[in-house]
């Protein structure tokens, strides 16, 4: 059976844990077939981002056309946008109907704590959106309040929902709630917490990109939103449970996008 084409439209990560890498591993082991157009190419890795080139709007376009022009993509993906000129040209696709099922993962700050994107290029797509996946703190850089407890999650989340996406997704990872990650969705009139137990582990580099990927695979095969976001925040848990021990790097490592330490 041919598998379900799905793209992501992203930057490279060249230590492969978060970006374009991750995105390409999450629809390859949930059993899509992944496209890719990169916004920005960077040089990082488990220890920080060393720099960044973003790629000119017009070969971001021409990339967005080759791979329109040829593939029947069920869904799209959007992470690190580079620029609003980028992001400009995304929008553009979404505006036309050209990027079905879009979700868009708001990639304002790396896990190093690198600045990545600007929270004007994202506002930029939220209008378009079928899900938007902010953690806490791009939830407050996007709704310019503070993102700290269950409901001020709850908060932003109907706020960013205000701005265009039917479904918003902010999630908990990156804070304890009495040794859980609860995952606030707001969509269809409706607030679900998403819970499950915190793994600890330092290896968390490239968590919100596999989300929101798997994500977008479970859009494809047809779930309705609230399914695909959990069993995708289940993926992630599995994932980031699988790369507890390895040492891949110095600093936060990547996840077990394929289940290998299973």
């Amino acid at each position: 059976m041919t598998p379900k084409t799905i793209l992501t439209i992203a930057g490279s990560d060249s230590g492969a844990g978060a970006g374009i890498q991750a995105d390409l591993k999450v629809f390859a082991a949930l059993g899509a077939y992944g496209t890719s157009v990169l916004t920005a190419i960077t040089a990082q890795n488990t220890r920080g981002v060393d720099a960044i080139l973003p790629l000119p709007p017009r070969t971001v376009r021409e990339q967005l056309d080759s791979v329109l022009g040829d593939f029947a993509v069920r869904a799209v993906k959007t992470g690190m946008l580079g620029t609003p000129a980028v992001a400009d040209v995304i929008a553009e696709a979404a505006e036309a109907g050209r990027l079905p099922r879009l979700v868009v993962d708001p990639v304002l700050v790396a896990t190093s704590g690198h600045r990545l994107g600007g929270v004007e290029a994202v506002r930029r797509l939220l209008p378009y959106a079928e899900v938007a996946t902010p953690n806490r703190a791009e939830a407050a850089a996007l709704t310019g309040r503070p993102v700290t407890t269950v409901e001020e999650a709850v908060a932003a989340a109907e706020a960013l929902a205000a701005a265009g996406p039917p479904h918003v997704v902010v999630t908990g990872g990156d804070a304890d709630v009495a040794g859980e990650s609860v995952d606030v969705l707001v969509g269809d009139g409706a607030t679900t917490l998403l819970r499950a137990p915190r793994v600890p582990t330092r290896h968390n580099h490239g968590t919100g990109c596999s989300f929101s990927a798997a994500i977008a695979v479970r859009l494809a095969a047809g779930d309705p939103v609230p399914v695909a976001v959990a069993a995708a925040k289940e993926y992630v848990t599995r994932a980031l449970a699988g790369a507890r021990d390895w040492e891949l790097g110095g600093g936060p490592g990547p996840l077990d996008h394929f289940g290998w330490s299973a």
